[in-house]
């Protein structure tokens, strides 16, 4: 638990079952807060991520 409060690991699904059932909650409660954060550092932290191109959808006729 220290380590998830003091920023060193992340919530696994084992963690969030644990959580989940301490606080009473659901275990994707706590995976989604997980799930959340990950995405919020990646795009404030990183900018590789901006240089994907998109791809473009192409519909074929049979």
């Amino acid at each position: 638990m220290s380590k998830i409060v003091n920023g060193k690991s992340g919530i696994t699904p084992d963690m969030a079952l644990r959580l989940s059932q301490a606080f009473k909650t659901t275990p994707d409660m706590w995976l989604n807060l997980q799930k959340e954060y990950d995405l919020w550092n990646t795009r404030n932290t990183s900018t590789e991520w901006k240089t994907v191109e998109s791809l473009e959808i192409v519909e074929s006729y049979a």
